[in-house]
C-alpha cells in the first residue's frame, strides 16, 4: 500500500511525544503517583518512551504496563473467529495512582472503552487520562483524549498507519486510502 501522505516523520513522533509528557507533567503537578498503561499493540511503546521521559523530566521512575483489550471489545465477533490473547501486564497497584492510558490512534472511541472496562476490572485508580499519537475524529462515542500528538481530520475511506521503531522497525506516522487495498 501506496501511503497518500506522511503525517509524522520520527523527529516529528519524537517532538509530539516530548509535548505530551511536558502536558502530562504539567496537569498532575509532577509524576509523582503516575502510571502508564499502553493498549496492544502500539500503545505499549509509546507508554515506554512517555514513561522514559517523565523519569528524565521529573527524576522519578513511572511505571508502565500494558493492556489486552481482544475480550473487551463489542464487536469481538466481527473481528476474528478465533481471537488472538494478548498479555495484559500490570505490575503495580492501580489504587492511589492516576492512570494515563496510552493507545497510537483514537477513531470512534470503541477501543478504549474498552480498555476503560479491562482497566476496572484490575482496580480502581484515582484517576484515568488518555494520551493519543493521533486523534483522527470520526468518534462513535463521547470519548475524548486529554493529550494528543496531533489531531487530524480524516475521511472514513482513509486510514492512519502508525508505525514504531519497536514493532515496526522504523518511527513515521502516515495515511493511506482504505480503497486502494481492494
Amino acid at each position: 500500500m501506496t501511503p497518500k501522505a506522511t503525517i509524522l516523520t520520527a523527529d516529528e513522533l519524537r517532538r509530539a511525544l516530548t509535548r505530551i509528557a511536558h502536558e502530562i507533567v504539567e496537569r498532575n503537578k509532577g509524576a509523582e503517583k503516575l502510571a502508564l498503561i499502553g493498549i496492544h499493540t502500539r500503545g505499549i511503546p509509546l507508554a515506554r518512551r512517555l514513561a522514559a521521559k517523565l523519569s528524565e523530566l521529573e527524576g522519578v521512575d513511572v511505571p508502565t504496563g500494558m493492556l489486552d483489550i481482544t475480550l473487551y471489545r463489542d464487536d469481538l465477533s466481527e473481528v476474528a473467529h478465533q481471537p488472538i490473547i494478548r498479555e495484559t501486564h500490570v505490575p503495580f497497584d492501580l489504587g492511589q495512582r492516576r492512570v494515563v492510558l496510552v493507545d497510537d490512534v483514537l477513531f470512534t472511541g470503541r477501543t478504549v472503552r474498552a480498555a476503560l472496562d479491562a482497566l476496572i476490572d484490575l482496580g480502581r485508580p484515582a484517576g484515568i487520562q488518555l494520551a493519543v499519537l493521533v486523534d483522527r475524529g470520526h468518534r462513535e462515542l463521547p470519548i475524548r483524549a486529554d493529550y494528543v500528538g496531533k489531531n487530524l481530520p480524516t475521511a472514513r475511506s482513509e486510514m492512519v498507519k502508525v508505525r514504531l521503531a519497536e514493532t515496526d522497525g522504523v518511527d513515521l506516522v502516515e495515511l493511506h486510502d482504505l480503497e486502494e487495498r481492494r
